[in-house]
């Protein structure tokens, strides 16, 4: 009994300690509003890195699909009587396969496709195979036996999903059916039997779920689209990165050649594929199935502004010394026109060329592009020189588009310095700032933005992610780090309009570069701690910035601020006030939110708090706990318009009253 009072007298002084500890108070001027919040604030950044292309967000499940790879039946395995030929029907994908009887009733010719890590298939749902065919002989019909089998299974091959193709034509056709397996496997593989005594070619074999994204055909894997719909983005950026670039300008990101139509839109080899000696994959590439017209949709249909990135001419400068790799700047004009090209694709009406290219795919309505980026993160004197006549040639052209040069790969020093005023010189629009960066970097960049210079461009922090110390992978605490740094381009809305995490996707098998927003299998996914940041933002960014300070200083986690970092911002259209703040600290902290400038008769109603916290700091959620941190939502009662409360330790909290 002693021992218990005695434990009870110590958890009664701690308390006390917390009580009577200083209150951090946080002043929030509501009766002014301060610059707008723009609607393109917190948004998304797309690269085919990590298989986030095809095998991820591209539904399509079969790898080479047109036999286009350079070791053309790489991903496939062929037995029988089975040639790969070049004078198929579609010119920028030549190659095809022929499947001939084997000679006798007990052999077989056919293919098996191992897709992507696998084929993945759920019990009970529908997949589209889909081929261009012929009879090459112009003979009697021929049969294929289109199945999905498990190979790997210790158990007799059997196929859980099979049926029947008829080929009638000597022409090139496209055929399609539908499977509809009995069992779900996330490694099945799909197998092509030639099933008669005929001849049949076969190219772009292809087979996707036929529950896509909205529906769509040529479609998006439906949980990783919804993951990206439900961020609620402002902004979509796409397609890279340094695939824009290329290892080469050869294997640049081209973007006429991904619109069209999907089976006449080539290969591309994907730079990321033998990047990494660690992570090295001899079969990724760029199928372009998912293009500039899929990206555009996808923005629209998401209800983001669409931000495609366009090459400058200048191959990746890690993996290109010299000039010798890049294009002169005398010699830019084809890479301008199709920037221009790229305005119309867009924009243009139907009487355009590539704005009647846009109504023949299925959109004769514009998508209303009003950003584009030139290069991606480019340095030194090779870069403004070669963006300058991009710049001239869009503003004569579309003066209405904006636009976005590049601060470089670092977040400071000289190349950085060296950019910034050549970025000023160019009157570009916005200028993409990339940091990945350790958490004593986060830490130290609350008022990153305070003292820049309000009457130049404004920034576009187009890639950024908290890596941790000896931690290269998702963990808590590096996306708490990233929430603090977050208030700082809130509380700078008036000259940062834009912000986008990266990477964005990584499978769990074929992941290069960690850590990610969203990991992903073949049947499942899984959404980080810092997608949970990202979308608590932009549920909750309001449209203008309140004026938020502690003890006359902003809130930023300087010395003295006991690791704290906040903003404050106003939503005119819910009459609402949002609070963010972030406890950076291994200790609880008494905080009060005084909101000043109140009518005596407004009353704060309506009281919120979400909570994004753990005690553990490694930890992150994973496809086996997908839901281990997410935010918690509780009701806060308010006396008057100052709320006193205590905030745990490393905690991400966002408080918000409606103001009646």
């Amino acid at each position: 009994m002693r021992k218990l009072r005695m434990l009870t007298a110590v958890a009664a002084l701690s308390i006390g300690v917390v009580l009577h500890a200083q209150t951090n108070e946080l002043l929030i001027q509501t009766k002014k509003l301060g610059a707008e919040i723009q609607p393109t604030m917190y948004g998304l950044f797309f690269e085919d890195i990590n298989y986030a292309a095809d095998g991820g967000l591209y539904a399509e499940l079969v790898k080479n699909r047109s036999f286009e790879f350079p070791q053309r039946l790489m991903g496939w395995k062929s037995f029988g009587q089975v040639e790969v030929r070049d004078d198929g029907p579609f010119g920028r994908n030549p190659h095809y396969v022929r499947l001939s009887y084997a000679g006798h009733r007990d052999k077989r010719t056919g293919l098996d496709n191992e897709g992507f890590f696998g084929i993945g298939v759920r019990a009970g749902e529908e997949y589209r195979f889909s081929v261009w065919a012929r009879l090459p002989e112009g003979g009697a019909p021929g049969k294929l036996l289109v199945e999905l089998v498990d190979t790997k299974s210790m158990r007799e091959q059997q196929a859980f999903a099979a049926a029947e193709l008829t080929i009638d034509s000597k022409e090139w056709k496209k055929y399609q059916l539908v499977l509809k397996p009995a069992l779900t496997n996330a490694k099945s593989t799909l197998r092509i039997f030639l099933a008669s005594n005929s001849t049949i070619d076969l190219e772009h074999v292809s087979l996707f779920p036929v529950d896509t994204w909205k529906g769509h055909e040529n479609g998006l894997r439906k949980d990783l689209a919804q993951a990206l719909a439900d961020i609620h983005p402002g902004v979509f950026r796409f397609p890279g990165g340094c695939i824009v670039e290329g290892t080469d300008l050869a294997s640049r990101y081209q973007w006429k050649n991904s619109v069209g139509p999907v089976e006449n839109r080539p290969l591309n080899e994907n730079r990321w594929h033998y990047t990494f000696p660690h992570r090295f994959f001899p079969d990724y590439y760029q199928s372009y199935g998912l293009g500039f017209y899929e990206y555009f949709l996808l923005s629209e249909e998401m209800g983001a502004e669409p931000l495609p990135i366009l090459s400058c001419g200048l191959a990746c400068q890690f993996q290109n010394d010299g000039e010798h790799a890049h294009v002169p700047v005398g010699e830019l004009g084809s890479y301008v026109q199709d920037a221009l090209d790229l305005i119309e694709f867009a924009n243009g009406d139907v009487y355009t060329e590539w704005g009647k290219l846009r109504a023949e795919m299925g959109h004769p309505k514009p998508f209303g592009l009003k950003f584009v980026g030139i290069g991606n993160e480019q340095w030194g004197k090779l870069y403004p020189e070669r963006l300058e006549p991009f710049v001239k040639a869009i503003r004569e052209a579309h003066p209405e588009i904006k636009i976005v040069g590049s601060s470089g790969p670092n977040s400071e020093g000289k190349e950085f310095d060296y950019l910034w005023p050549e970025m000023k010189r160019l009157k570009v629009d916005l200028v993409d700032e990339h940091f990945y960066r350790p958490e004593s970097w986060f830490l130290k960049q609350g008022a990153r933005y305070d003292n820049y210079d309000r009457k130049g461009p404004k920034v576009f922090a187009g890639e950024y992610a908290c890596h941790g110390a000896g931690k290269k992978w998702n963990h808590f605490y590096a996306s708490l780090l990233e929430a603090a740094f977050m208030t700082g381009l809130e509380r700078n809305a008036d000259i940062v309009q834009m912000a986008t995490y990266a990477p964005l996707f990584a499978h769990v098998e074929g992941w290069q570069w960690r850590p990610d927003m969203i990991w992903f299998d073949n049947l499942s996914s899984v959404r980080t701690v810092s997608y949970h940041v990202q979308q608590l933002y932009a549920h909750n960014k309001g449209t203008n910035v309140l004026p938020l300070t502690m003890n006359g200083k902003p809130v930023t986690g300087a010395d003295g601020q006991n690791g704290l970092f906040a903003s404050a911002a106003f939503d005119k259209e819910k009459n609402e006030l949002i609070v963010k703040v972030v406890n950076t600290s291994d200790k609880a902290l008494p905080i009060a939110l005084n909101f000043e400038g109140l009518k005596k008769k407004d009353v704060l109603a309506n009281g919120c708090c979400i909570k994004l916290r753990s005690a553990d700091l490694d930890a992150d959620n994973t496809l086996e706990q997908p839901h281990a941190i997410t935010p918690v939502e509780t009701n806060v009662s308010i006396d008057g318009h100052k709320l006193n409360t205590e905030l745990e330790p490393y905690t991400f909290a966002i408080y918000t009253f409606t103001k009646k």
